[in-house]
């Protein structure tokens, strides 16, 4: 292009930079990436205005060059930036990347000329898959092309921090700085996070609180870290919006509850100054019911109560470590040495956070360098402790080992007479064990006997009520676990009554033990089970049996009765059954008495259509009319 080509295209450049108001960016592919746009921003604060035409239609002096100014409270901030970009003659691929994994909602309009082609919706209110790329901070890529003029207006609605670092990056170099810096936070998360769980594990083997309290803070601290750094976001809870939310305001005191908890403990302050104890657990007590408060006030209050809390109470952890490094203790100036770092790292970035302070750093940046000097450090004064006391464990083990030689000369003679007194004794033992023995296996026996007793009925030799009850339970759960049917036959000696008036009670009591031993006759599965239900009625249990084969099992049964050959004083007794089956599969526990109660009401149809019959309980709505 001619000199002269290249003086046109500037006064056009600036001929419409002064129409929009806002400085055009001129860009071609010699452009460094990345490109801090903050100098081309400007911005205006919306008062309620929401909308991208009542925006533009702002005057030019409502707005105004972007500063630290706009953004420096951490309360609920509420503005748009607006930023032109130039090609000139080249067709140019080009990303926007908003460098702060923590804006609530942000919302790209993307123009060319006068005409919106695009509007991107990007925050971390909002699900993660919803990014237009996949990454911890906001990409918004575009291509722009040759002698176009692109305009982007970017409405910011977050409560907190609201920094917004914008730059442009070319595909290329994001990638390769993206690789970098993941790498970078990878080794650090990941150093972090071995730490924290190695000292969860000593805390576990071991039961000491300092190394509790030390796991505790080191990974509070690196969760605080991914969750900062949109990691935790990306890969944790990336469908959790709500959650990313609440983590910041949470993960803050309670990294601070453990430091205060693990001060405590690594400054001995129970032996060595109880008024520092005092003042630890009151504090640690004070950081823990701010985090109370995330639910019930805003996020930025939150947030602005409990950095200036983490920063007086980092300054007073520092006053306690050097004081106690002044009077002596060992592992305090081991551990001043550790905290300062961390503290101040924590100081500079609360500093930048609530923008008393403006350096060219991140406000991460100090804490997470003063962080990973301090905990490695930390881990250091841990080990040294921990040496230290296995030192001392291992003095008075030496010293105890001295004693017990002592002891075990004296041990040695006694020990003699207590073997031949434990001689003797053992054999008088054996002797009465063995009598014991003989003693508890003829209880046994006895036992076994009076527990069949109890469940047999006396006259009959079947299961009596008692059992039957259990079985019936124990099975009808067995058929609900299972999903298999069972089912219940009640039968009764038709005519009872008769027999006993006509033949005496002593030919009855011979017909109820002729009927029962036919009924143990007939039935062959060790799992069914007959009993003696009551008077002349009896039941039996048939597990895994339908009701088709519990009808031909009754028939079976009813035939066999019918056949006995029952004389008394040379008088034939005629002996007939009537018969109610009911079957089902178990639902619950009292679905068993449902089913005795089925086939109860079947054995009384039976008996009232003539005796000496089978019944199966039909319900009600399956009955013809």
């Amino acid at each position: 292009m001619t000199s002269l080509g290249r003086l046109l295209v500037l006064l056009i450049n600036i001929f419409i930079s002064f129409g929009a108001f806002a400085s055009t960016m001129s860009i071609d592919e010699r452009t460094p990436t990345p490109l801090n746009l903050t100098p081309w921003l400007m911005v205006t604060h919306s008062n309620g205005t929401s909308q991208l035409t009542d925006i533009q239609a702002l005057p030019q002096t409502q707005w105004h060059k972007f500063t630290s100014t706009d953004i420096q409270r951490l309360s609920q901030h509420d503005f748009w930036l607006t930023v032109n970009l130039n090609s000139g003659n080249e067709s140019l691929s080009r990303i926007l990347a908003l460098d702060n994994p923590l804006l609530d909602k942000v919302t790209i309009y993307h123009l060319v000329g006068n005409q919106l082609i695009n509007t991107a919706y990007m925050g971390d209110t909002l699900p993660y898959k919803q990014r237009p790329l996949l990454s911890n901070i906001f990409l918004y890529p575009f291509k722009i092309n040759a002698n176009e003029q692109h305009t982007f207006y970017l409405h910011i609605e977050t409560e907190g921090s609201a920094a917004v670092p914008l730059n442009l990056w070319s595909a290329n170099d994001l990638a390769q700085i993206a690789e970098s810096t993941a790498v970078e936070h990878g080794f650090q998360l990941g150093v972090l996070a071995a730490i924290g769980i190695f000292s969860l594990f000593i805390a576990l083997a071991s039961g000491s609180f300092s190394y509790s309290y030390y796991s505790g803070y080191v990974l509070c601290m690196t969760l605080l870290v991914a969750t900062i750094n949109g990691f935790a976001f990306r890969f944790l809870w990336p469908d959790w919006p709500a959650l990313q939310r609440l983590m910041v305001p949470i993960l803050l005191p309670l990294v601070m509850a453990f430091a205060l908890m693990f001060t405590e403990k690594i400054l001995q302050l129970k032996y060595h100054n109880r008024r520092m104890l005092l003042i630890c657990r009151y504090s640690a007590v004070y950081i823990l019911l701010v985090s109370l408060l995330v639910p019930f006030v805003h996020y930025g209050t939150a947030l602005y109560i409990e950095i200036v809390s983490v920063v007086i109470l980092s300054v007073i952890l520092m006053m306690l470590a050097i004081v106690q490094a002044i009077n002596g203790h060992k592992l305090a100036k081991l551990y001043t040495i550790g905290w300062v770092s961390m503290l101040t790292g924590a100081c500079i970035s609360s500093l930048l956070y609530l923008g008393v302070i403006n350096l060219n750093l991140k406000p991460q940046t100090p804490v997470m360098l003063g962080l990973t000097f301090e905990i490695i450090f930390m881990s250091l004064v841990l080990a040294i402790r921990y040496n230290d006391e296995r030192k001392a464990k291992l003095r008075i083990q030496q010293e105890a080992l001295k004693q017990a030689q002592k002891i075990r000369s004296a041990r040695e003679e006694a020990l003699k007479l207590e073997a031949e007194t434990n001689e003797r004794l053992e054999q008088m033992v054996q002797e009465r064990t063995l009598e014991l023995e003989i003693t508890l296996r003829e209880l046994h026996e006895v036992n076994q006997k009076l527990t069949e007793q109890s469940t047999i009925d006396s006259l009959t030799g079947v299961k009596n009520r008692s059992a039957f009850d259990k079985r019936m339970l124990a099975e009808s759960r067995i058929s609900r676990r299972q999903e298999t049917p069972i089912a219940l036959l009640m039968l009764d000696i038709d005519r009872f009554k008769s027999i006993n008036d006509h033949f005496g009670h002593l030919a009855g009591d011979q017909a109820l033990k002729k009927i029962a031993q036919t009924l143990q006759q007939h039935l062959k599965r060790p799992t069914d089970l007959v009993s003696r239900f009551g008077g002349e009625e009896f039941a039996i249990i048939l597990p895994n049996t339908t009701a088709e084969g519990a009808l031909k099992v009754a028939e079976g049964i009813r035939d066999a009765v019918t056949s006995i050959d029952l004389e008394w004083e040379g008088k034939p007794i005629p002996l007939t059954i009537s018969i109610g089956v009911s079957a089902d599969i178990m639902t619950s526990d009292q679905h068993n008495t449902e089913l005795l109660e089925q086939a109860d009401k079947a054995l009384y149809q039976a008996k009232n259509n003539g005796r000496n019959q089978v019944k199966l309980y039909v319900p009600a709505r399956a009955e013809p009319n």
